[in-house]
């Protein structure tokens, strides 16, 4: 990348803090209900939530979050697979709590992206509710560290919208903050680790996971 790309790209990415600090007067909206709440058990998963160290929670600044770790049964159609969910919600991203992305913490922690894709997800008509959508979009990542892979998928959804690009978060953070004095929104962020190299099954299972939990998550995030 060139000095002058690189310069603007960074800009671009500063930039909302200026605005949000000039324009987030006083908005600070709360789930519709606490992630405590959200359910362990989802179609043949079986969930148990988990808890970082609490020095990541005040580096990432959420104010509400989920982390749970789902597996499904021995002899079902998952063969005994393991996802992780992990939700974390933002009441305000005015006074510098803004959302991380996972290009910057996961090569950090050592994981290093070999693909990266867009993945559709088909809402069936009776799972839809409020979701005004018949498909989402998520990103799908292909990570490896050492011997070990994972497959990742994530999104950012909050205000009625659901964004896989950083640059249009980052628009939508800024322009919402101005015409709805609204800058709440959550990072959705599922993986589950590549077991015999068979990273298309991976990716089925996720996706199949991520069409019972979006309609789950339109009941906690605010639209």
């Amino acid at each position: 990348m060139s000095p002058t790309r690189t310069i603007i790209v960074a800009a671009l990415m500063l930039m909302p803090l200026g605005f949000l600090n000039y324009f987030g007067h006083g908005e600070n909206t709360p789930l519709n209900k606490p992630f405590s709440t959200f359910p362990k058990q989802i179609g043949d998963w079986t969930g148990k939530e988990e808890r970082f160290d609490q020095k990541i929670y005040d580096m990432l600044g959420v104010d509400d979050s989920i982390s749970c770790n789902y597996s499904a049964p021995r002899g079902s159609h998952h063969n005994n697979s393991q996802i992780e969910l992990y939700v974390g919600f933002y009441r305000s991203q005015r006074k510098g709590d803004i959302i991380h992305s996972p290009k910057n913490c996961m090569p950090g922690a050592g994981w290093n992206f070999i693909k990266t894709e867009k993945i559709l997800i088909n809402i069936e008509a009776h799972q839809q509710q409020n979701i005004h959508q018949q498909n989402i979009t998520v990103n799908n990542i292909l990570l490896q560290n050492g011997h070990e892979k994972l497959v990742m998928f994530y999104w950012y959804q909050g205000r009625g919208r659901f964004m896989i690009s950083e640059y249009a978060q980052k628009i939508y953070l800024v322009t919402d903050s101005i015409t709805k004095h609204r800058t709440d929104e959550a990072f959705v962020r599922i993986l589950a680790p590549v077991t015999n190299g068979n990273e298309e099954e991976t990716v089925r299972y996720l996706r199949d996971f991520t069409t019972l939990i979006l309609p789950l998550l339109q009941e906690y995030i605010p639209s």
